[in-house]
């Protein structure tokens, strides 16, 4: 069977037509959202070793660090919990409704973050409660991105699902290059004792309007098309016990989730290397070393630019994988780790100009993933469980192979010495993503597993005009939705 982007299976199912403006209403709900959740979740990495470590961990000396991203990582250790919980409940009641509340759970713990006593006004209590805080938000982020995911890939037309699913990436890297801007200018601003003191916590309250932007506008739109579908061809679907939905995703879609799984961890583990842990190594790791790393103004503003220069092209990448799928961009991202993993890192080494050019190759390899998987993800899993196959899958390998990678690479760094742990990381990674895209299927222009063929009202021929130009009503042959 060919791979062609090009080629439309047969359904048996109605086509079905949403309205364009609902189209980029459920996208811009999803990216605005995504903006909220990721400005919250990656504040913590940005302040990690220029403030929190000394703010939490005041007496721990060289291990402060690890310390601090061991608090990072601890939101992983919950996050495939939240995959568990509010995946198959996003199959049962909707993705909506579950997408709105994960917002607002995240929101909540990050203004609490922003609200924490210091250790030295509370002791051991400062870090244990910003453990729980983030373990909080590890509930949340794993119900979020999977949910985000579905929800637009579900929303999205067969032939720009590549489209507009790099919409929901443009609001992530928005949300990091958000966060990374807030807490560079108030690094820059703020004198190093009111910092310390009360500046650190400024960021986290800016989480409140942005938070309550998502709410908003995800609790206005309608589920989508394919959950609807679903509700009405079988709505017995909505009472099917969590067992089941788990037995399904491991009997029928095991060689799926496997693909599914590898890459997630190729693609996340160059994001959170890149958008987590770099800033720890440029401003702590390279210097407690003896090498020239950066300030955290410095490191900042790289992490922008890199962000900026993301910003601009991901949206391109993405439309261009429903031309010519999304197998060639994926396996681009993966052999380009292969090869540019350890390069990338020893330009960190060069100064200003060198770790401007190791971060831009990072962000042009993560574009490649980033801007492809948001569509080829949810592709893998059928609308019965979907949101619950993304949830349980995703947040397993992210917690495992990416999310704890910043913790485990500086731990093997301070342990041995060898500044080289990143670049051995992001070929490793390169290594599961090449595999995993050789057994990948194209799924570009095909419909959703489970999901009639869905069209777009912009992509519909324009109607007939009468002899006065006025435009007469075409008979419709498909669903409307």
């Amino acid at each position: 069977m060919s791979n062609s982007p090009r080629r439309r299976p047969r359904t048996g199912l109605t086509p079905a037509v949403e309205e364009e403006r609902t189209v980029r209403r459920a996208a811009t709900a999803a990216s605005v959202g995504n903006v909220a959740e990721w400005y919250d979740f990656g504040l913590f990495s940005y302040l990690a070793a220029i403030v929190l470590n000394r703010v939490l961990f005041p007496d721990a000396g060289e291990w402060s660090g690890v310390l601090t991203l061991g608090t990072f990582a601890a939101a992983f250790l919950v996050r495939p919990l939240g995959g568990f919980v509010f995946g198959p409940l996003g199959d049962r009641i909707g993705r909506t409704r579950v997408l709105s509340f994960t917002v607002l759970l995240m929101t909540v713990a990050t203004v609490a973050l922003g609200l924490v006593p210091s250790y030295d006004t509370i002791g051991i209590a400062a870090p244990l409660l910003v453990l729980l805080i983030r373990m909080l938000q590890g509930f949340s982020a794993g119900g979020e991105y999977t949910g985000a995911l579905t929800l637009v890939a579900e929303y999205a037309p067969d032939r720009r699902r590549g489209f507009f699913g790099s919409w929901l990436e443009f609001g992530t890297i928005t949300g990091y290059a958000l966060g990374a801007g807030v807490c560079g200018t108030v690094v820059a601003v703020l004198p190093e004792d009111d910092l310390l003191a009360w500046g650190w916590r400024i960021p986290f309250m800016l989480a409140l309007p942005l938070g309550i932007a998502g709410i908003y506008l995800r609790m206005r739109l309608e589920d989508t098309p394919a959950f609807r579908q679903l509700m009405e061809r079988s709505p017995a679907l909505a009472a099917m016990p969590y067992r089941r939905a788990m037995q399904i995703l491991a009997t029928r879609y095991r060689g799926p989730a496997l693909v599914a799984g590898g890459l997630v961890v190729a693609w996340n583990v160059t994001n959170y290397v890149l958008t987590n842990y770099m800033p720890t190594y440029l401003t702590s790791t390279l210097p407690r070393h003896g090498e020239d790393g950066a300030s955290g103004a410095l490191a900042g503003a790289l992490q922008v630019v890199v962000m900026l220069f993301a910003l601009c092209v991901i949206i391109p990448v993405g439309r261009l994988s429903d031309r010519v799928g999304r197998k060639p961009i994926l396996m681009t991202g993966a052999l380009a780790l292969i090869v540019l993993g350890l390069p990338a890192v020893w330009l960190m080494r060069g100064g200003p100009l060198g770790q401007a050019v190791g971060l831009l190759l990072l962000g042009a390899v993560l574009v490649c993933f980033a801007a492809v998987a948001p569509a080829t993800l949810p592709a893998q899993f059928p609308t019965m469980v979907r949101y619950g196959g993304l949830g349980v899958v995703f947040n397993l390998f992210v917690s495992f192979f990416a999310g704890t990678a910043p913790t485990v690479i500086e731990t093997a760094v301070t342990a041995t010495g060898n500044l080289d742990w990143p670049g051995y990381y992001l070929v490793g990674a390169g290594v599961v993503g090449v595999i995993s895209t050789l057994f990948l299927k194209e799924t570009a222009g095909r419909p959703l597993p489970g999901a009639a063929p869905l069209t777009s009202s912009a992509d519909l021929p324009p109607p007939p005009l009468s002899p006065d130009g006025i435009p007469m009503e075409q008979p419709r042959d498909h669903g409307s939705h």
